[in-house]
């Protein structure tokens, strides 16, 4: 949606989606977003959007959230200049599961709707606050937009023009939203330690709590064909397994201790003896931005270089492996170096603490932190769930490309 062998958080620091510094506004994030053959790459105020597909008559879309419109009142201080002047950068972004649909949020305190077939902009709506993390329900008629100050939104997609609706609220500041399946229950992660399982028919109605991290959840999944499982990752650098309905812990997965499996994992999460299984690790001359899985078995991963702006990654013979002779992929990193402008100076998407503080990223919404040149990217299989793991140190000087990212992502299309 975000480092895992890194300190964790002192308590009470401000957490900010882009990576900024607490109290400043938030740093620029650069992102990817994927549904079907659907590919969204964001940098900055802008998005593009064009299709991993083989063909000539390829569309791309391209948006700047600096050209929409309805910002909203910006606070004044006492000699009635702004103090909370919004960048316009991007800080979440999602897919409907079906595809017909494309939302984000930005730092002008916007919600922006888009349909993608053809693209389409909907409504630009405003939000309360700067927001952490969104998600489209099940059915696809609303959008829940998670916020800074630990409440839930709810804005109508069929009626685009709809003000939100407040639908639930944490004390402390949520930093991932998902949905059941069923569309029965809405599942919140707050920098406390929490996962909150509400009903959706009535918010304040609570089924259970998940408990058991010991820093701040950072990213919470359904696991895809097993519903009644749900995914957590978290800044105590383990991942856990949930039956969420009664808040049961299943399994703890300690990724400072990982070891590299003797025999290759099967393909799936093992649901009989619930759990999580290590699989393999890959390792990057750039630093990762952003990863993303797609429907057919590919791992996309969104770099800084602009020579070669993405990697795609597709499974040979058990193991995974770049494939660098892919058209779609020589597509898509021509519209990126045309585009570049747009990623120049960016940061890794997250959902970040001040100081040294660990994150992770889903395919959904991106969480991040410091990462080194050199990035290994751990798998462990969930129907594709991975990480890049991050060891503390301190950060090199310029020059020397250094940034150590933490990822945990299940292969969720659609998100």
């Amino acid at each position: 949606m975000t480092s895992l062998c890194g300190t964790g958080r002192k308590r009470g620091s401000a957490a900010h989606v882009g990576g900024g510094a607490a109290g400043g506004q938030m740093a620029s994030s650069a992102g990817l977003a994927l549904c079907g053959q659907v590919l969204v790459v964001r940098g900055g105020s802008r998005f593009l959007a064009t299709s991993t597909a083989n063909s000539d008559g390829d569309v791309l879309f391209t948006y700047d959230c600096s050209t929409a419109g309805k910002k909203s009142e910006e606070n004044k201080g006492e000699d009635g200049q702004s103090v909370d002047k919004g960048s316009d950068t991007i800080l979440a972004s999602t897919f409907a599961k079906s595809g017909r649909y494309f939302a984000l949020t930005d730092d002008s305190k916007r919600l922006i709707l888009f349909r993608t077939k053809p693209w389409q902009c909907l409504s630009v709506r405003t939000v309360v606050r700067r927001c952490t993390a969104l998600t489209f329900t099940a059915s696809e008629e609303k959008l829940l937009v998670a916020d800074k100050s630990g409440d839930v939104y709810s804005f109508s997609v069929l009626e685009p023009q709809e003000c939100g609706k407040l639908e639930l609220g944490h004390l402390s500041m949520l930093l991932d939203v998902a949905v059941s399946p069923d569309d029965r229950y809405v599942l919140t992660a707050d920098r406390d330690e929490k996962i909150r399982v509400s009903w959706a028919v009535a918010p304040h109605s609570i089924e259970s709590f998940c408990l058991g991290h010991a820093e701040f959840v950072s990213r919470v999944l359904v696991v895809p064909d097993h519903p009644e499982l749900l995914l957590s990752s978290s800044g105590d650098c383990t991942l856990r397994l949930w039956e969420y309905r009664s808040g049961r812990e299943l399994h703890c997965c300690h990724l400072t201790s990982l070891q590299e499996p003797a025999e290759p994992w099967g393909d799936k999460l093992d649901a009989h003896r619930q759990q999580l299984g290590y699989r393999q690790q890959l390792a990057f001359q750039h630093r990762v931005w952003d990863i993303v899985f797609e429907e057919g078995q590919g791992l996309w991963v969104l770099q800084d270089c602009r020579e070669a702006p993405l990697v795609l990654c597709r499974p040979v013979d058990g193991r995974w492996q770049a494939d660098p002779e892919s058209a779609a992929l020589r597509k898509v990193s021509a519209h990126l170096q045309r585009n570049w402008a747009m990623l120049e100076g960016e940061s890794v998407s997250t959902a970040c603490f001040s100081g040294r503080c660990p994150g992770w990223a889903t395919d959904r919404a991106s969480l991040q932190n410091t990462i080194h040149s050199r990035k290994p990217l751990l798998w462990a299989r969930a129907q594709d769930m991975w990480h890049v793991p991050v060891s503390p140190s301190t950060r090199p000087a310029a020059g020397q490309g250094t940034e150590k990212l933490t990822h945990a992502q299940a292969g969720r299309q659609g998100d």
